[in-house]
């Protein structure tokens, strides 16, 4: 029996300690020369087979159609379902694990995970890997530390200071609650003060203002640190019926842990940051806040929550976020008069990071650029200040171009749609996929309505839309591998350009051509599936497959947001685990056949 197979590698990895011995003890290693047949063609072979070295080739008939390497395997699909027309052949001399049918027919029985990885559809896998996400979920709750949550800085006043200073001191500091620092004949003490405190103490109590606030301070601190669990901090409050932590290190005081900041990270900490995003008084109060929604976005992926679950709450973040700098930036006269909209990625609620300003303003009614330059550029240097940079095609309120009237809109939309320039398609596009932020959204239901009306039976306009499906390749080759780029790209294949692109794309022009009102890609592929334009079954694939491609998107732009590098389309196949790859491959083989079927549909062959 061999002892060097390593069960860290999908689907391997969900395997049970007796599940692997058995796995293990039915492991054997067999040498194969090049040029031998392996699996013949029509023939259900009696072991499944893992590569250790050399390169096996998978051929219908004399075309190759797919190679695997080391830490690849082959045949589950045979294997699972039955006989097939590929031929596996060795093209480089090779050494493979080989496991009997009947034990790995035995664990697929029993461990639904682990089975996944034998079906046929991309949806099927991954809807049982998703099962394996949410124990990763409760596993990673269990796990987490105090540093991971939302720690209120340590601010430190005089006991002797008085209930009317302290509470001076909390509203500046936009906090709720203060380390007090006492000393005495005992020598020096540190407690804690909170707003609660104070009221009662003026309210229930009658104390005069002057009180120094040590008299209504409490010094018996409860202390955690930030790396002990979050579970110990629950702990912790319910013990000693504390609502508060005082969080320290060797250095001292770190800060302090609230019981909202505790409940609110183990449920996803999204209404704390929204609950703090309404209560902002000012631009500054939403600095932290605006921070504060990264931090739960890495914190959620860390859980293993599905990505489209982390893409709706991170929108609608933001897009509180966004409403909020609008209510600041602008008089109420005209915010009532003029809808704010975003566009892009988070106009279909599908950017989990912080990404280009895509966002926009229709007015009802004319308003003079002396009285609305100063606005538009406000909005758009406080989203800058809160780090969301700028658009580099300037689709943003700061653009005369995309803050303007409703007319002026409409009149934009025909020129797009009757007499097209290079830029007209990807214009439509972009405010296609627009949603109300703020203000009046009737504007921007009034102005897709004239879009729709413009388009309504333009089979040439369409096809024009559609064709820029083909702006990039997918980067799949001919035998099933994946196709990476040449310099500097030479290991890696833009994912946005190659995959998630079609998908938007392909999906937004057949959304368009049935004047579908949804933004979200997922929403119109569920939509179109009413018009019967997919095959059955087709949708919830496409659908998967997307959502696939925007977690490992989200993954990759993580990793470079934890070390402090510019986000990046860009997917490294070499970084992938062998089931990551594997499922990789099908997604892109879903997105070459949505194109196909884009292609037909809109005749694009003709154009």
């Amino acid at each position: 029996m061999p002892n060097a197979f390593s069960f860290t590698n999908p689907p391997f990895d969900r395997l049970t300690e007796d599940q692997r011995a058995a796995f293990a003890n039915a492991l054997d290693i067999v040498f194969f020369k090049t040029g031998e047949t392996v699996i013949a063609p029509g023939s259900q072979p009696d072991h499944f087979f893992i590569v250790i070295k050399g390169a096996i080739e998978e051929r219908d008939g004399n075309e190759v159609v797919a190679i695997r390497g080391p830490d690849d395997s082959f045949d589950s699909r045979s294997l699972v379902h039955g006989p097939h027309d590929s031929a596996f052949v060795v093209g480089e001399e090779a050494l493979c694990y080989t496991v009997p049918r009947d034990v790995v027919l035995d664990l697929i029985r029993s461990n639904p995970a682990f089975g996944a990885f034998f079906y046929l559809e991309i949806s099927l896998k991954l809807d049982s890997l998703a099962k394996q996400s949410e124990v990763q979920q409760v596993n990673a709750l269990m796990t987490a530390r105090v540093a991971d949550a939302f720690i209120h800085p340590p601010i430190m006043i005089d006991g002797a200071e008085s209930i009317e200073a302290a509470g001076h001191r909390m509203r500046a500091e936009n906090t709720n609650a203060l380390l007090v620092r006492d000393v005495g004949a005992e020598g020096e003490r540190i407690g804690i003060v909170t707003g609660m405190n104070l009221s009662k103490g003026v309210v229930l109590r009658r104390l005069p203002l002057e009180t120094p606030i040590k008299t209504i301070s409490h010094f018996d601190l409860v202390t955690i640190r930030p790396t002990d669990f979050m579970f110990s901090a629950l702990l912790l409050m319910t013990r000693h019926d504390k609502r508060r932590l005082v969080v320290t290190d060797d250095d001292g005081f770190v800060g302090i842990l609230d019981e909202i900041d505790v409940l609110g990270f183990l449920s996803s900490n999204s209404h704390v940051v929204a609950a703090r995003i309404d209560k902002a008084a000012s631009l500054e109060d939403l600095r932290p806040a605006a921070q504060e929604i990264e931090r739960t976005i890495e914190t959620l992926h860390h859980q293993g929550v599905r990505i489209r679950v982390i893409n709706e709450l991170s929108s609608e973040l933001n897009r509180k976020l966004f409403a909020r700098v609008y209510s600041f930036v602008t008089p109420a006269a005209l915010a009532d008069g003029a809808c704010l909209m975003v566009m892009g990625s988070e106009g279909r609620a599908e950017q989990a990071l912080r990404t280009d300003q895509d966002n926009g303003l229709i007015l009802r009614e004319e308003i003079s650029d002396a009285d609305l330059a100063p606005i538009r550029e406000r909005f758009t240097a406080s989203l800058l200040d809160l780090g969301y940079p700028s658009c580099p095609g300037e689709v943003m309120v700061s653009n005369p171009s995309w803050s303007k009237t409703l007319d002026a809109f409409r009149d934009d939309l025909r020129r797009w749609v009757r007499t097209p320039d290079n830029e007209a398609p990807m214009n439509v596009a972009i405010f296609y996929d627009a949603s109300a932020v703020a203000g009046d959204i009737s504007l921007l239901r009034e102005a897709k309505r004239t879009l729709f009306d413009l388009v309504r039976g333009n089979s040439a306009f369409h096809a024009h839309f559609a064709k820029a499906i083909d702006s990039f390749v997918t980067p799949l080759g001919m035998f099933h591998n994946l196709v990476v780029g040449h310099g500097e790209r030479r290991d890696a294949l833009d994912l946005k350009k190659g995959g998630i692109f079609p998908i938007v794309h392909g999906v937004r022009s057949l959304a368009l051509e049935k004047e579908l009102e949804e933004t979200n890609t997922a929403q119109r592929i569920h939509r179109l599936g009413d018009y019967r334009i997919f095959e059955p079954g087709f949708a919830h694939e496409l659908t998967e497959a997307y959502n696939f491609l925007l977690e490992l998107q989200l993954k990759t732009k993580l990793a470079l947001y934890r070390k402090g590098l510019p986000p990046d389309t860009l997917i490294r196949p070499g970084d992938l685990s062998t089931l990551e790859r594997d499922l990789l491959r099908d997604a892109l083989f879903v997105v070459k056949r949505f194109r196909e079927l884009v292609r037909h549909h809109f005749r694009l062959s003709v154009f």
